[in-house]
Order: structure tokens, then sequence, then C-alpha cells
């Protein structure tokens, strides 16, 4: 058996392994069991189940109708019982628990304010409450033994018209848990271009955007995102696939808007299994993450909504190994690159790749050593 097969990781080791986030809703990723209590706890009585198993169960189902315009839906549920400065605290501290549980290290978490007012609070409340909320997540899960960084992304909602709104609420919180900006929601007929205040804002003050684009819709959203808006990631970019040219005799051409994503290293925040669900990919085999992957894209691996696709960064990397073969090398390939595209500071970001990141996989990565000694002993005790 070679290195490279027992390089290959098990679920143990994938859920130990660090690994970086930058693409999940806040409101995609409750626990069932917290919407549940919290829905009885605030009288709110429309959820379609009520027992926490089944509740997950069915938000899964729901979202795997292979439309996005459906799929987006079921955020109404988790939204209807994030309303509360309470509801929104416990909401982002179990977050924060949960990705650190998998093996998450440091993760940017989106969400929008505007849609948590409908009980009274303020934009910046709801801001407060949520960091609030990730620094309680970040303590309790050093006390489980864990270690997490969590920044959060503003999102403002694409057909909606308080981008610039949130953009400036964005700005002024930069320096207190939120590290940046983007926009979400159904894209077809509701182009980034329509927020160009916001982004022309942001650059000015030189704070870090990504823009949900070539998700549902395709090349026209990421150029549109890319070279009218001035995107620093692209929010799936899964389509950028619909550039690429696969000749009959295997040999790849690039398409100018893919070469300028792959020349610029403008990050691609993949969500494998989200994707499937919203029609973007047939299956895991023809997601484009493997043919990204080959040809050396600025690919990341994220989960969108844990609640909604029943998934863990730890699942996600999972299927991929399954599907690709993928080993420990390749999970650092991603992670390093997701940590690379981070919007926290570079110092920030070289520290966690040098001193989190990479010592961990060179850890993982040596274990396979230590087993094959143990074997050789006890071979040599049984001989004996």
């Amino acid at each position: 058996m070679t290195s490279q097969t027992l390089n290959v990781p098990g679920p143990d080791q994938i859920r130990r392994a660090p690994k970086v986030l930058l693409h999940d809703h806040l409101d995609g990723g409750l626990r069932p069991g917290t919407v549940a209590e919290l829905a009885r706890e605030q009288g709110y009585d429309a959820l379609p189940e009520t027992e926490p198993d089944k509740l997950g169960l069915w938000f899964r189902e729901a979202a795997d109708s292979g439309s996005l315009e459906r799929y987006l839906e079921t955020f109404a549920h988790t939204c209807a019982v994030m309303q509360t400065r309470d509801a929104l605290f416990r909401v982002a501290m179990e977050c924060a628990e949960d990705l650190a549980e998998d093996g998450v290290v440091y993760a940017e978490v989106r969400y929008a304010p505007e849609q948590h007012l409908t009980e009274g609070l303020s934009l910046e409340e709801v801001v407060e409450a949520v960091n609030e909320g990730f620094r309680e997540g970040e303590r309790r899960a050093r006390a489980a033994g864990h270690r997490i960084r969590v920044g959060a992304l503003l999102t403002a909602m694409r057909h909606a018209a308080r981008a610039l709104e949130i953009a400036e609420l964005a700005n002024r919180y930069r320096d207190l848990g939120v590290v940046g900006f983007d926009i979400a929601g159904a894209e077809a007929g509701y182009p980034p271009t329509r927020h160009l205040d916001a982004f022309e804002y942001l650059k000015r003050e030189n704070n870090h955007f990504t823009i949900h684009a070539g998700e549902a819709f395709g090349l026209p959203s990421i150029w549109q995102a890319l070279q009218w808006c001035g995107a620093d990631r692209l929010g799936h970019g899964v389509r950028i696939i619909d550039d690429i040219e696969i000749a009959d005799d295997g040999g790849v051409t690039l398409g100018r808007l893919a070469s300028y994503v792959r020349d610029k290293r403008i990050p691609l925040e993949l969500c494998p299994t989200s994707n499937l669900q919203t029609g973007a990919a047939a299956s895991y085999a023809d997601h484009p993450i493997g043919l990204l992957r080959k040809l050396h894209f600025r690919a990341t691996v994220n989960t969108d909504n844990r609640l909604m696709s029943g998934t863990s960064m730890s699942r996600e990397f999972e299927r991929l190994i399954e599907t690709f073969g993928y080993t420990l090398d390749d999970m650092q390939w991603f992670t390093v690159n997701a940590m690379k595209s981070a919007f926290i500071p570079f110092d920030e970001r070289l520290a966690m790749i040098n001193d989190v990141v990479k010592p961990g996989y060179a850890e993982l990565k040596s274990e396979w050593l230590f087993r094959q000694t143990a074997v050789t002993s006890a071979s040599s005790s049984v001989a004996g």
C-alpha cells in the first residue's frame, strides 16, 4: 500500500482536518431542534413539522426541488423565528459551536440584517446580537477543546432597494466582527448592476465584497459581478464551466472570461450539495469542481445552507473524496485556497495557513507512519 493510498482520509480524519468556510448562510444553518423550540416560544405556528427529525427532513426534501426559487422559499420559516435579539444571539452562538465541532477553524457566515426587523429590532441591534452570539460560540468552542474564528458578512437582498444602506452598515462594523458585504437572492431578473451605488461605495471605502453570481444564472451574471461591480469573490460561480470547452480528445480550451477568472485568481465559493439541489449540477461526478480543481482555478469548498442541504464541511469533503478520490493533499489545497481568499488582513490569513492549517494537515498525513509502526510491532510480538 502506497503513502498516496494511505493519504486518502476516512471520516474521522476529514472531521479532524482544519477546514475553512467562506460561504455559509446563518439562516440556512439552524439546528432543526432550535427552529422547533424557537417557534414554540414565539408562538409561530406555520412550521410544516414540529418534531426536530421530521422538520430537518422536510427542509432537505423541500430544498431538493432543482429550483433556486423554490429552494429560497424554505428560508421563510427560519427567518420567522430569528426576529428577536435572544434568538439571533442563540442561532449565531450555535452556528459557531457546530462549525467548530466539525473542524472548521475559520468561517465567514453571511446573513441579511434587513430580514430580521419584523419585531422592532434596528439594523444595528441585529448586527450586534449576531456578533455577540459568534463571540460566545467561539468561547464555548474553546472550552470544548476546539478553535474557531467567525467573521460576519452582511448581505443585501438583490430584489430589494437597501443595498447601499447595508453596505454602509457593513463599513461601520468592519472592525467589530463584520468582515465584508454580499448580495443574495434570486439571480434571474435581479442583476448585481442594480446595486452599483453600494459597490462603488465599498470600493471607495477599501472594503471587501462578494456577490452571488453564476449559480442559477450563467456567464452574464459572473461578468457583471466582476467587470461592472468589482467583486473580490464569486458566490458560487459554478457556471464559469460554460466558458470552458472540452474536446473529444480531452483537450481543454478556456474562454476569455474563464481565463480571466483563473488568471486573476478570483475565488469561487463552490457549494457542491447545494448546487445539486438547485439544478446547477446533475451529480457530484458531474459537478464542475472536479475540472476546476484540475485546471487550478481558485476553487473552495463550502456548505451554503447546512440545514437545507443536510450537510457540513466534513460531509462535503466526504462526497468529493468518494467521487474524485481526493487525498489529504487535495483537502489542504482547497483549505489554503479558502484561507488565502478570506476577508481578514493578510498577516492574519498567513498566520492561519502557517500556524493552523498546514500543521494540522501535516499531523494527519503523518498518522499512517505511526499506524504502520504499530502494525509492525504487533506482528513482531506475535512472531516472538
